[in-house]
Parts: C-alpha cells; structure tokens; sequence
C-alpha cells in the first residue's frame, strides 16, 4: 500500500465515503461509511455541547440509561406533559443537577437528524420517581410527531423574541396569604391586582427560588404577575 500522504485530498466528504478500521471484538478488518460514524457520534453523544443532552424514546415502561419514556408512538410532540426520564444521558452523563436548574427556563426537545419533529416547551418540575426522573412541561409550541426507538436532543432555548417569562397566578378565593409555586428558579418581581385591576401592596416572603409567599392586611381574591 502507498504511503497515506501520496493519496490525493477529496472535498467534500460525501455521506458514503469510506474508511478502513479494525473491529474491537474480534480485530477484523471492517469499513465504515462517514454517515455511520456521524450516526455513532450524535447518537450516542461522543460530541458534547453545551446545555444539551440526548435521549432515547422506549415503549412504556421504566427507562434505562439514556432512555425516557411517556408519549405513544404516533402522538403529536407539541401538546406534552410529562415525560419519564432517565438521570443518565446516552453519553452516561448524569444529568439531574442540571435539569434541576433549568426548571422554570425554557427547552427545546427534538428529532435528530429531522428539526421539523419539535417540542417547545417550559419545564413545569423536575421530581426523582424512583430510578427514574418525571418531567413535567408546560407547552408552548410544536411540530410533527414523537417516534419510538428514535434519539431526541433536549436542549435549553429560549427565543429572543420571548423575552423574560411571567407566571400569572389566579386567587379564586379570598385569603389574606397566598401561596404560590412559580417555579421560575429565581426570585421574581411580584405585582397584585384585585378583581377591579388595581393594584394591591402586601409584604412577599421569598420561600425559595420556586416559592413565594404573599401577605396581605385584607382577605381580597385576585392575581399575581411574577417575572
């Protein structure tokens, strides 16, 4: 065989240009297309980038390592939930601490190798259910629909266009104290109004990043706007 450097360069790489390895198992010699190796890489997660993690959607039942679990075969990808997810990444990367920190931000959840099977949506909560992790999402825009057996990239996102997300939270009935679950991960600024749209002072005890606690000298039923 000649030397590698007398070979001619070729650009570009095409989808089907081959390589020459050596099986690991048995040392055998095989060849490998460019589109198999990059199918090696995404799905399996050998390339990292920042703020994404990649997993596979299984039949129901508990997820593996790498897997997660919920949506039917077939079901459109933009009304979700709930999602049953593995702490492990098909990289095997834990990613609870993570996940954890993106609960009241925004995600991207996506078909790889098809960006038109999408799922745009804000992270609800994020609870251990065993060895497993539930995801629940709150929708915010979508295409296409969920394949089993396929890979998706989960991904932080947030359009320029969104601007700082506000929860609105509803006082049905009036109360003096109102306890709200935000889960906006941070300490938000808080503006009340009662039913006749005028606003409304009271004393706000920050409980933590995902609670807040509103005091007020008169029961009064209204809502409260955290952003």
């Amino acid at each position: 065989m000649a030397l590698i450097s007398s070979y001619p360069d070729y650009l570009p790489v095409n989808d089907l240009d081959r390589w020459v390895g050596t099986n690991s198992t048995n040392g055998s010699t095989r060849n490998f297309t460019a589109e198999q190796i990059a199918e090696y890489l995404n799905i399996n997660g050998k390339i990292s980038i920042s703020a994404q993690m990649i997993f596979k959607l299984v039949d129901a039942g508990t997820p593996a390592n790498g897997q997660f679990t919920g949506p039917a075969n077939g079901v459109p990808i933009a009304p979700t939930t709930t999602l049953e997810v593995s702490p492990l990444d098909v990289s095997g990367a834990n990613t609870v601490a993570f996940m954890t920190y993106l609960v009241g931000n925004n995600i991207l959840i996506s078909e790889q190798n098809n960006i038109n099977n999408f799922g745009h949506f804000t992270i609800a909560s994020y609870t251990a259910n065993g060895n497993v992790y539930t995801l629940a999402l709150t929708p915010l825009a979508g295409n296409g629909n969920f394949d089993i057996n396929k890979f998706y990239d989960f991904a932080l996102f947030t359009l320029t266009t969104q601007g700082t997300p506000t929860f609105i939270f509803e006082q049905a009935v009036a109360a003096t104290t109102w306890d709200i679950n935000h889960n906006l991960g941070k300490f938000p600024s808080v503006t009340v109004i009662n039913n006749n749209n005028i606003v409304i002072n009271g004393e706000v005890t920050y409980i933590d990043n995902n609670n807040v606690q509103l005091n007020f000298s008169a029961g009064f039923s209204g809502k409260a706007y955290l952003n």
